[in-house]
């Protein structure tokens, strides 16, 4: 199983300033080769292949006055950009032809220097050290090592994000630590108020990055637009504004990893709705709300996570009344408007939390529990991972290379 490890790095003014060339350089490097397929689109031609555009847009274009500063920097993140503009418009073109599920994937557009920037290593241009790593032609740069890694890493990409900090993210092979089966089973309803709630009746309440630094946020992008653009006083203003969006997004991650790890660890086998978040934000009053808690992130690091330890992920339909129908007699009492947070059924009389029926239905639509009078749904959407076993009816590993940094 692949992993990415993250590690921050500091590296000197110097370095910084070749690490912009590099970064320069592969966003050049890209951008060339999306205008040329562009070119060749519209004159009727088809797109170049990987080896072609690296002759002409790497080891040609170093020949000539316009591009001839592309040898002060390493050839191998060069030749890697162009490695990921043909892996875009693969999966643009498998897209178009239905061989890719999900949604629809655009082609690859221009490169902004607004955005990360990143370069990728291969093996042969880096070296892993005890305080430093070496990059060809970057030299020895500090990195704290927060962990160890498990194995020798095949790759490595240096990040520089939007608050000007550097990290590099590798790619090793590791084991997967399967947990001894423990027989407990968790339904989780997600909401905005109470972040998700489990069958067992537990609550865990939202973090709310977004609304907890959305007036310094405010304050900086106000501060922001009274800046002159390209003035140095714009940079710095700009930088603010990032940093409050890394803190937003750092707080937000921890949160979620930190609860979708004890999920996976105290439950063998864990069953999630099927969430239409991109129709769920639509909604301009809860449009905010919805994208601060990270919904799709957390399922992701559940159906990751559940590879790792071998533990099973089910995840349901996202038309099964859920939030209608009694968890203990099965009786649909009809749609309920979102203020609602308790209510009777009328068939059995049991008082029923909004949350917590809901999280209860969930898991008896995922096949792992029953109501008091027998009643077991049936699941349409299901994804099971099985850490070392061969059979395969309804499992599928859907991740080849897991990422959870």
């Amino acid at each position: 199983m692949k992993q990415r490890y993250n590690y921050r790095i500091y590296p000197t003014s110097q370095q910084e300033q070749l690490l912009a060339q590099l970064f320069g350089c592969c966003r050049v490097v890209y951008s060339d080769a999306v205008a040329l397929c562009q070119q060749i689109y519209k004159e009727g031609g088809k797109k170049p292949s990987n080896s072609e555009l690296q002759r002409r847009l790497i080891t040609q274009a170093k020949k000539t006055k316009e591009r001839q500063w592309l040898s002060d920097v390493s050839a191998i993140p060069l030749q890697q950009a162009l490695n990921d503009l043909n892996q875009g418009y693969s999966n643009f073109f498998d897209s178009v032809k239905g061989k890719r599920k999900g949604q629809k994937v655009n082609p690859p557009k221009f490169k902004s220097r607004k955005s990360n920037q990143s370069a990728r290593f291969t093996r042969g241009g880096f070296k892993v050290g005890q305080h430093k790593i070496k990059l060809a032609k970057i030299g020895k740069v500090k990195i704290i090592w927060s962990r160890e890694l498990p194995s020798l890493p095949s790759s490595a990409v240096v990040i520089k994000d939007s608050a000007s900090r550097y990290f590099i993210s590798f790619v090793v092979e590791t084991i997967p630590e399967k947990l001894p089966d423990n027989g407990q089973n968790v339904g989780v309803d997600l909401g905005i108020e109470t972040f998700a709630t489990l069958s067992n009746g537990q609550k865990i309440k939202s973090s709310k990055p977004l609304k907890k630094y959305q007036r310094k946020l405010r304050r900086c992008q106000r501060n922001l637009s009274k800046k002159k653009k390209g003035s140095k006083r714009y940079e710095k203003a700009r930088k603010r504004v990032g940093k409050v969006h890394s803190k937003i997004k750092d707080t937000r991650t921890d949160f979620l990893h930190k609860l979708s790890t004890d999920i996976i660890r105290e439950n063998q086998t864990i069953v999630l709705e099927d969430l239409n978040v991109s129709g769920m934000v639509k909604n301009r009053k809860l449009s905010k709300a919805i994208s601060d808690m990270g919904w799709r992130t957390f399922r992701t690091m559940l159906d990751t996570k559940s590879v790792m330890y071998g533990r099973e992920f089910i995840v349901i339909d996202r038309w099964i009344p859920t939030s209608q129908v009694c968890s203990n007699c099965g009786f649909n009492g009809g749609k309920k408007e979102l203020n609602i947070r308790e209510w009777t059924c009328i068939n059995c009389g049991v008082v029923h939390d909004r949350d917590v029926n809901a999280s209860k239905n969930i898991l008896v639509a995922g096949g792992h529990s029953e109501t008091q009078n027998g009643r077991r749904a049936g699941r349409k959407t299901t994804t099971m991972v099985a850490v070392g076993d061969e059979a395969s009816t309804h499992r599928e590993i859907r991740f080849k290379q897991l990422s959870l940094f």
